[in-house]
């Protein structure tokens, strides 16, 4: 009788280790919500130990804030390399209101948050808050609208981690469509674009 063996686990090297518990935390976070991004719940994913993940993040709040900082990263990314294509083409703000209210919404970014500030982690915000500072520094020079670059992104950031946080029951108790704050913000963008230099 031959026995099958059991497959090998190839050696993940620490980057590709933490890169593989954040790929899970984050494929957690939009399936099961916030409270299942755990140290536990990652490791099982993965097929690695607790004390594994213990050692590259050192709590549930420092993996938390791990897969926040690199969601913050990619999505200011995204937001900046669409703002530069557009200021070399044509200028759709919708296209940088949708970006941000997915990344807070469907992206999880907005549950993730809430959920460490409500369970007491009170550096939560710091990743988003320095990825989107940086941002803003790099695209103030260029900007031409009326409104301050520090004021569209206040309000374009509130609408979306309002809509994402309560949208979904709001609307539909005021009898609005799903995508109504989304307009709204595309619109405030584009009033505030009323000085944009062509």
């Amino acid at each position: 009788m031959s026995v099958t063996p059991l497959p090998v686990r190839r050696r993940l090297s620490p980057e590709e280790s933490r890169e593989a518990a954040l790929d899970a935390a984050r494929d957690l976070l939009v399936e099961l919500g916030p409270q299942a991004v755990t140290l536990k719940a990652v490791a099982a994913r993965i097929g690695r130990t607790h004390a594994n993940l213990l050692h590259h993040f050192g709590s549930a709040a420092g993996l938390q804030q791990a897969l926040i900082g690199r969601m913050a990263g990619f999505i200011t990314t995204t937001i900046r390399d669409t703002v530069f294509r557009q200021r070399a083409g044509e200028h759709d703000p919708r296209e940088v209101v949708d970006l941000a209210f997915d990344a807070f919404d469907t992206g999880g970014a907005g549950a993730l948050a809430s959920w460490m500030i409500l369970s007491g982690n009170e550096d939560a915000l710091d990743p988003i808050l320095k990825a989107i500072h940086d941002l803003v520094d790099e695209l103030r020079d260029d900007h031409h609208d009326e409104l301050p670059i520090e004021d569209e992104t206040l309000q374009l950031v509130i609408m979306a981690l309002g809509d994402a946080l309560f949208g979904a029951p709001l609307t539909r108790v005021l009898g609005l469509p799903r995508e109504r704050a989304r307009e709204l913000a595309y619109g405030a963008l584009m009033a505030g674009g009323a000085g944009r230099q062509g």
